[in-house]
């Protein structure tokens, strides 16, 4: 995949694999690409050249609002919540892109849409329960720590159903304590729920200890794909991020 805004290549044929049930860092300096690439994956962003293929579909052709039924989520590093809403009211959003009803059938209240009502919250109590939410379920999003509500975006993620989850810097901002946990976390969730996980993250002790395969990014172009070992001898990554010859 290619990105060019303007005379600017962002992304200069990018080109890596996820597999199934595994957790992928992608890694690199500011400006090297990384958001881009999210962006791309989420349709927020056109591609110059190139294709992006999930479960063997391309994504060229799908908006921006048709990836969440596909099976793609994402959180945000810029905390994205409906701050004077609760938590559970937070994460019911996240699930409501898997549900058939529209104005009509809610207005006049068919079965079939107070049977997908108690779906979405029994799903949402379950990633509340998963994500250690249930004290401050009915807590307003903007009474609640900053790490705190990291795990409701997560949450709200979840809510879709996701085979992929996209994660942008979910450790940004957290302090020591909080990023050991959710490593653990990240874990767990992708072991409970049978996720694969793209996580761009600049907490490189996370990335590399919760990561199955890492890719680095240095001025758009990968320069480094492999395991977490392999990537951090790599020469190339530790010239990007501490400069020097190689």
């Amino acid at each position: 995949m290619t990105v060019r805004f303007g005379g600017i290549t962002a992304l200069d044929k990018v080109s890596f694999s996820v597999a199934t049930g595994h957790i992928v860092g992608l890694i690199g300096p500011n400006g090297a690409g990384k958001t881009t690439l999210f962006n791309c994956l989420s349709r927020l962003y056109a591609f110059s050249e190139g294709r992006i293929l999930f479960e063997d579909r391309s994504l060229v052709a799908t908006p921006a609002y048709g990836i969440a039924a596909l099976g793609i989520g994402r959180t945000f590093q810029n905390l994205a919540l409906f701050r004077t809403m609760t938590v559970r009211q937070n994460i019911l959003l996240g699930g409501h892109c898997r549900t058939r009803s529209g104005f009509f059938a809610n207005a006049v209240r068919l079965p079939w849409v107070r049977r997908e009502e108690e779906a979405l919250e029994a799903h949402a109590d379950q990633l509340v329960d998963l994500l250690d939410l249930h004290s401050v379920a009915e807590t307003p999003v903007m009474d609640l720590p900053f790490g705190t509500q990291k795990r409701v975006e997560l949450a709200r993620a979840l809510a879709s159903q996701p085979k992929l989850l996209l994660l942008d810097e979910p450790a940004g901002g957290l302090n020591h304590e909080e990023v050991g946990n959710l490593m653990e976390l990240l874990r767990q969730v992708r072991d409970r729920l049978k996720l694969t996980m793209l996580l761009v993250e600049h907490h490189m002790n996370l990335v590399m200890r919760v990561s199955d395969k890492v890719v680095a990014l240095d001025f758009g172009r990968i320069i480094a794909d492999g395991t977490p070992a392999e990537v951090q001898a790599n020469a190339e990554v530790i010239r990007a991020y501490l400069g020097g010859q190689t």
